[in-house]
């Protein structure tokens, strides 16, 4: 069993939908702070420097075991984009992200006694599509409050698949962690038997 480092519903069902055995241990860190140490760093860099961090903390509290921390960040046009703050913010995001391309930066590390024994992350490319006001404000009536807690302001799993025109990445990634990796990472060290 392994413990994940997060309180994300969409992380919790991958793992559970996959079978792998875990209990869950959010991690409380103070994520801008550390994005501001990174300043300047590529957005897979300092998502693998979240995951990291949350995975450590945890794993300070649980000797012995395996811990999962990920995140993900989103990139567009040259910044990056946190969860939004408010719906009004959530209407910006979508204003800013329409027509063009959404780079999502999911990473994972996994953690023991505070040693990183494997982290990285995966990218995936979402073409937004031409986003109107009336389409963003009628959206935002559907997806709003549940889409405040998602980075780029969607659920692919629900309506905020209507945002995109294509997209270029799996569908683990989308979600909010490179499952596969993952899983890869976990049957090396020997958590996950085939």
């Amino acid at each position: 069993m392994i413990v994940l480092a997060s309180q994300s519903g969409s992380r919790r069902a991958m793992l559970e939908a996959a079978g792998i055995p875990f209990r869950a241990q959010p991690a409380h860190i103070d994520e801008r702070a550390l994005e501001a140490s990174l300043e300047g760093a590529a957005a897979a860099e300092v998502a693998v420097a979240l995951a990291t961090a949350k995975a450590q903390h945890v794993s300070r509290e649980t000797s012995g075991a395996v811990v999962l921390g990920s995140d993900s960040l989103v990139s567009c046009g040259g910044r990056r984009f946190d969860k939004p703050a408010s719906r009004e913010n959530a209407a910006e995001h979508l204003r800013f992200f329409s027509g063009k391309v959404m780079e999502l930066h999911s990473a994972a590390a996994l953690v023991r006694d505070g040693e990183v024994l494997w982290a990285e992350a995966a990218l995936a490319q979402l073409r937004v599509a031409e986003l109107s006001d009336s389409f963003i404000a009628g959206y935002l009536d559907a997806e709003w409050p549940e889409v405040a807690a998602c980075v780029g302001v969607f659920r692919i799993e629900g309506r905020g698949v209507q945002l995109f025109e294509a997209i270029d990445g799996d569908y683990f990634t989308i979600l909010g962690m490179p499952l596969l990796k993952v899983q890869s990472a976990l049957r090396r060290l020997g958590v996950l038997v085939r």
